[in-house]
C-alpha cells in the first residue's frame, strides 16, 4: 500500500513584497515632500519610534499632492494582493485610512507593534542605505511565542520571527495584525519610509 506523508501548511502569516516601478523618480518627490514635513514639525509624533521622526499623518484631501499620487501608483500591488488572498477588490471600497512618513537616523529603531483595526498595512522604502534596519515580522501566536521547545535546526516551522531584507523602491504589504519592528539604524544615512493602513469598507 503506498502511502503520503504531508505537511499541510495551515493559516500562513504573507508578506507581500513588490519593487514599485519608476520607484528612482518617485523617491525623489517622496524625499522632498517627507523633508519638508519635517521642516515644519520637527517633534513629529511619538509611536513606536525610539528616536526616530514620525510624521503626523499626511493629509490626504488633495489628489494632486504627491501623497495621493503615490497611493495611485501602487494600486496594482494592493490589487494583487487581494487577488492573493481570494478577496473581491472594489476600488470604491478600499480606503487609505491613514498615511504617515518616519526617518530614522543612525542607532534609530522601531519597537514591535500591529495596526489594529485595519486589514492591510504597506511600508514603502524610499531611501534605504546599506546596514539601515531591516524589516523583522513576528509570529502572531502569542502562545506559541511563549511556549515552544529547544530547536536542534531552525525552519519555518520553529522559527517566531523572521527578518526580510530591504532596498530602496521595496513594497511589502501585510496582515494589520501581524507584529513587527525595525532593526536599528547602522548606517550613517537615514532610513525614510511611508507606511499606511488599507480598510475595506462596507
Amino acid at each position: 500500500m503506498n502511502e503520503k506523508n504531508e505537511i499541510l501548511k495551515l493559516f500562513p502569516q504573507p508578506v507581500f513584497k513588490f519593487k514599485v516601478k519608476d520607484y528612482e523618480n518617485l523617491n525623489l518627490k517622496l524625499l522632498e515632500y517627507i523633508y519638508k514635513l519635517q521642516k515644519k514639525d520637527q517633534k513629529g509624533v511619538k509611536k513606536s519610534n525610539v528616536n526616530g521622526w514620525h510624521s503626523q499623518p499626511f493629509d490626504l484631501s488633495n489628489p494632486n499632492e504627491i501623497p495621493n499620487k503615490f497611493f495611485s501608483s501602487i494600486n496594482i500591488y494592493i490589487k494583487s494582493v487581494f487577488k492573493s488572498y481570494g478577496w473581491l477588490f472594489e476600488g470604491n471600497k478600499v480606503k487609505c485610512t491613514s498615511m504617515w512618513a518616519i526617518i530614522n537616523k543612525k542607532n534609530n529603531f522601531n519597537i514591535e507593534h500591529a495596526h489594529p483595526n485595519n486589514y492591510l498595512s504597506a511600508a514603502y522604502y524610499v531611501k534605504a542605505p546599506d546596514k539601515c534596519g531591516n524589516f523583522k515580522a513576528s509570529n502572531p501566536n502569542i502562545i506559541n511565542r511563549n511556549m515552544y521547545p529547544k530547536a536542534e535546526v531552525a525552519s519555518e516551522l520553529n522559527s517566531n520571527s523572521a527578518v526580510i531584507n530591504i532596498s530602496e523602491g521595496d513594497l511589502l504589504i501585510f496582515p494589520a495584525y501581524l507584529p513587527h519592528s525595525v532593526e536599528e539604524n547602522q548606517s550613517n544615512e537615514d532610513r525614510v519610509i511611508i507606511s499606511f493602513n488599507l480598510d475595506i469598507l462596507r
